[in-house]
């Protein structure tokens, strides 16, 4: 049903490069819409150009460096032992799915996705919850390899540890196959970008693909009337919201006085003195320009603004 290929030899580019060959598990939730982080036009972008981009933030450090923990915590807390794997799977029937697992486990037909998790998402995780893009991820990886069963174990930073145990369901495993199928032959193989989703990953997608304002210059606007009269009630809609939330703000406020905070069984709210340190850069640029010069960083982007004709 699948075919392995050994990473255990391969160098951090290569592997770069062989996960660009196809719908990974940390990408099946993007391409569904499901990823909070993530976008269909992200994973576009990622699939469809040449650079290797690999993400090396705190949070990705910290589920790296804590994997070995998170699988030793889950053998202690199931009974079950599990192993690396060493090789990439891809499935035969849709070649376009692969699947680089954290863990097998020992003597039973499933697998292990190993996460961490810091003390303000430790809600996403209670009464039975799992984050639904690590839901498709673990559902991707039993797709691709054909296991029945996919546990997933979670280190919530400073709090404690949980795991959940997920089975094959047809349905939607059917689902996520055609979801990814229509995905990779739509956009991917003849390089047509997805639709954008609204999301912030969308926005660096954009940025990035078009940074540089074209030559011809202008263009005629074909087809956007009722987007922009939808995106002007919108912005109304938003100004009155806020200032209905100011009001509200406005009214605690006045009742808190010089209190700091204020308490009930339902809220906590507190109204501190903060103080701001802040560079004056008019000032410096003025009086030394020299020094303002050599700490100067300028940046180059693209500003999006709609005006009335």
């Amino acid at each position: 049903m699948y075919e392995k290929i050994p990473t255990a030899g391969l160098s951090r580019e290569e592997w770069l490069q062989l996960r660009k060959q196809g719908i990974g598990g940390s990408d099946a939730g993007a391409v569904c819409g499901l990823n909070p982080y993530s976008s269909p036009m992200k994973v576009f972008a990622d699939k469809t150009s040449d650079e290797t981009e690999e993400i090396n933030n705190e949070a990705v450090r910290i589920g790296n460096d804590l994997e070995q923990y998170v699988a030793e915590r889950f053998m202690e807390a199931s009974g079950l032992k599990v192993r690396r794997s060493n090789y990439m799977y891809r499935n035969k029937d849709y070649p376009f799915m692969i699947a680089d697992i954290d863990r097998l486990v020992i003597g039973e037909d499933a697998g292990l996705e190993c996460k961490t998790a810091g003390a303000y998402s430790a809600d996403k995780w209670t009464d039975g919850k799992i984050p639904l893009h690590y839901v498709m991820q673990c559902y991707h990886y039993m797709a691709v390899t054909g296991k029945r069963t996919w546990y997933i174990a979670c280190v919530i930073l400073g709090r404690g540890f949980t795991y959940r145990k997920l089975t094959w369901d047809d349905a939607l495993i059917g689902r996520l196959i055609q979801v990814e199928k229509e995905f990779w032959e739509n956009h991917v193989v003849p390089g047509i970008m997805p639709q954008p989703d609204g999301s912030d990953a969308c926005d660096g997608v954009l940025n990035q693909y078009f940074k540089n304002v074209g030559k011809s210059g202008t263009i005629a606007l074909v087809g956007f009337d009722e987007k922009l009269e939808r995106r002007t009630e919108i912005l109304e809609m938003i100004s009155h919201l806020q200032t209905e939330q100011k009001q509200i703000e406005q009214e605690i406020k006045l009742y808190m006085k010089g209190n700091e905070s204020a308490v009930n069984e339902h809220y906590r709210i507190s109204w501190n003195s903060v103080d701001t340190t802040r560079l004056d850069a008019k000032r410096l640029k003025q009086e030394r320009p020299e020094i303002y010069a050599d700490y100067a960083k300028t940046t180059s982007s693209r500003r999006f603004t709609v005006k009335a004709a």
